[in-house]
């Protein structure tokens, strides 16, 4: 197959902002019958093979209204991301050999949730709080005790965790602990996939007999967990492990040819996933990066107005990446023309 495919009649790109239920049976029927049509061959025969590593296509992110919506700087991003990356998805079905969807999942005693801190009166933090490494040192934020029963561990082993954990935020350079309104709740709406995306994925299930991988992440009580391949924090003060990497997933996905990247947000991630996918890569051959593509208009950085915007750190990130021999593409651009590099 050489040719981009029609968009199919069902898609309808002004649902993607909403929350539906699949008609599972007749989009089975659908999507059978439209690889018929159109020849589309099942996945296990693709030559070269294509994974599609969508980060965080979730409500919690992506519907206006909900908990952490993403709206770039246009204030409906992840609304016109991901209308655009369902469009990328049936255009190119035959030759997307998989989907990898990761989606974060978290439950309330996190420790970016308002639930693991209070200050001295006893009150938690409010949601966009930033918790610097002095804030800690000074008992400013202080862990709350009344979450001990719940994570089964002692107050002063998750004090002194909690201060080594900002610590390491600080000297590793990354982004100071963030208070995120609670989200992407596992068991709850936010946690779900988009419904519209969910549907494209569904019908590549069928058309191209390929199941999607799901990857869930950030259930760590102890660490943040932006990127899939990792967590912000592997090792307690004394070395102890708390988390580990995804290596499975890494390994996964440098079995592929090409990998396209796209979700939300931008800024953090999906910065941190191909931060960290390019840390892997540089340790066996940095020109692997050449099989990586990131899909620009598929993606929007965090920016609160009045509060915090990323767009700069998202930019920057992208530039290091393609730097480094990744390849930056937007969804309309010919896939037969970036997979035969």
């Amino acid at each position: 197959m050489s040719q981009s495919l029609p968009i199919p009649d069902f898609f309808d790109p002004a649902g993607v902002g909403e929350v539906w239920r699949v008609p599972y049976e007749e989009r089975a029927h659908q999507a059978q019958t439209w690889a018929q049509t159109h020849g589309i061959k099942p996945a296990d025969t693709d030559s070269p093979r294509l994974c599609l590593l969508a980060i965080d296509v979730q409500n919690t992110f992506c519907i206006p209204g909900f908990e952490l919506f993403v709206g770039g700087t246009s204030g409906q991003g992840a609304v016109d991301d991901t209308r655009r990356l369902c469009e990328f998805v049936y255009r190119n079905l035959g030759h997307i050999t998989e989907i990898v969807p990761t989606m974060d999942t978290h439950r309330t005693m996190q420790i970016f949730h308002a639930a693991f801190w209070v200050d001295g009166d006893g009150h938690m933090p409010a949601p966009m709080t930033m918790v610097e490494l002095a804030d800690v040192r000074s008992g400013r934020w202080r862990v709350n005790p009344a979450i001990v029963p719940s994570l089964g561990v002692p107050l002063d082993q998750l004090e002194s965790f909690a201060l080594h954990y900002v610590q390491r935020l600080s000297d590793d350079g990354k982004y100071p602990l963030t208070i995120w309104p609670y989200h992407s709740m596992l068991g709850g709406i936010g946690h779900s996939l988009v419904s519209a995306f969910e549907e494209a994925c569904f019908v590549h299930n069928l058309a191209r007999q390929s199941q999607t991988r799901f990857e869930l992440k950030g259930s760590n009580p102890l660490t943040e967990n932006y990127s899939v391949l990792r967590p912000e924090v592997l090792e307690d003060a004394a070395g102890q492990p708390v988390a580990k990497k995804n290596q499975r997933l890494i390994q996964h996905l440098m079995t592929f040819d090409a990998v396209a990247i796209a979700g939300q947000a931008k800024s953090h991630c999906v910065a941190w996933t191909i931060d960290d996918l390019l840390s892997e890569i540089q340790q066996v051959d940095a020109t692997l990066a050449r099989k990586i593509y990131l899909i620009d208009d598929c993606s929007s950085p965090v920016v609160v107005p009045g509060v915090v915007d990323f767009t700069a750190n998202a930019d920057a990130a992208y530039q290091r990446f393609a730097a480094a021999g990744m390849h930056i593409i937007q969804s309309t651009s010919p896939i037969t023309d970036w997979l035969s590099h």
